[in-house]
């Protein structure tokens, strides 16, 4: 266990607590937005996870997941919707709003399990 070191201030003494470096890469949209849930919905565990420096890791494995489970589900969803690259060739607009009400399903049901539970 590390031994802490203390600061005086005023009357007190406080603990000064300092993390570790780690790497920074940007975080992505549902890496973000998992991150506002936490500091909003779950505060305690949002400390917990900040102090024990295991918040950034896990929002990188939410954010890569989620992307890949994207990944995965689109084409199917497009397949079942009728979204065809020949209909993208004959019909680009109706192609493109079959793409999108796609993606906003397979992202309805992805935020609901990863982001926001």
């Amino acid at each position: 266990m590390t031994e802490l070191n203390y600061r005086t201030s005023g009357d007190y003494q406080i603990p000064d607590l300092m993390l570790t470096e780690q790497e920074q890469k940007p975080l992505g949209k549902y890496g973000r937005m998992r991150k506002k849930y936490l500091q909003e919905h779950r505060p305690v565990l949002w400390n917990q996870m900040i102090l024990s420096e295991t918040l950034y890791p896990h929002l990188r494995e939410i954010d890569e997941t989620v992307n890949r489970r994207l990944e995965q589900m689109l084409p199917a969803l497009a397949k079942a919707a009728g979204a065809t690259e020949e209909l993208k060739a004959s019909d680009p607009m109706t192609w493109v709003g079959l793409m999108n009400n796609c993606k906003a399903q397979a992202e309805e049901t992805i935020l609901s399990e990863l982001i926001f539970s």
